[in-house]
């Protein structure tokens, strides 16, 4: 991992979306080229030796994280998606927010048993739409080989949950505690 400063490029931002929430918005993480570059290099170094051959991105952030991932791993993407934006057969697993519940889908035909596959997103906070990401490539047949993500918040223990479904490694840039 290099030692590019991407905590200074994190804004908190109190009581959104809700009285009582900090959010930690992310976005200056990519309007920065030399921290977007730094970002998804330090992601697709750390998982060069994986075997990886497709990289799944949650809507809409993960498709930011994801899709360069993948490119700099010579590797495919597939886009999680909400309900009803995909046109043909897929796959479909439900999963908790930190503020509800809601579903992604990826097609039938995006991954096969001799997929190795990365779970990419911009954060992680309570562990469900990886989970999710996961639980979709396994319904393809395909292997998780791991999490990646810019940013975690420790507090919301998502390694917890994602340890209760999954053993893979999980590997964050940030961790706010």
């Amino acid at each position: 991992m290099s030692t590019y400063d991407y905590e200074s490029h994190i804004i908190s931002i109190p009581d959104y979306p809700e009285p009582g929430v900090i959010f930690k918005d992310v976005t200056p993480l990519f309007k920065d080229p030399e921290c977007f570059h730094a970002v998804v290099d330090d992601i697709a170094e750390h998982f060069a030796d994986a075997g990886i051959t497709k990289v799944i991105g949650a809507e809409a952030r993960g498709f930011l994280v994801g899709t360069p991932v993948a490119y700099r791993l010579g590797a495919g993407f597939v886009p999680a998606r909400k309900p009803g934006k995909l046109p043909r057969e897929v796959y479909a697993q439900a999963y908790d927010l930190e503020y509800g519940t809601s579903e992604l889908q990826i097609h039938t035909d995006a991954l096969t048993p001799d997929d190795v596959v990365l779970i990419a997103d911009d954060l992680v906070a309570t562990g469900g739409t990886c989970v999710a990401c996961a639980q979709l490539a396994e319904k393809a047949g395909a292997k998780v080989a791991g999490f990646a993500f810019a940013l975690e918040l420790c507090y919301l223990h998502p390694r917890e949950i994602i340890g209760k479904c999954f053993d893979q490694e999980v590997y964050t840039l940030i961790k706010v505690q």
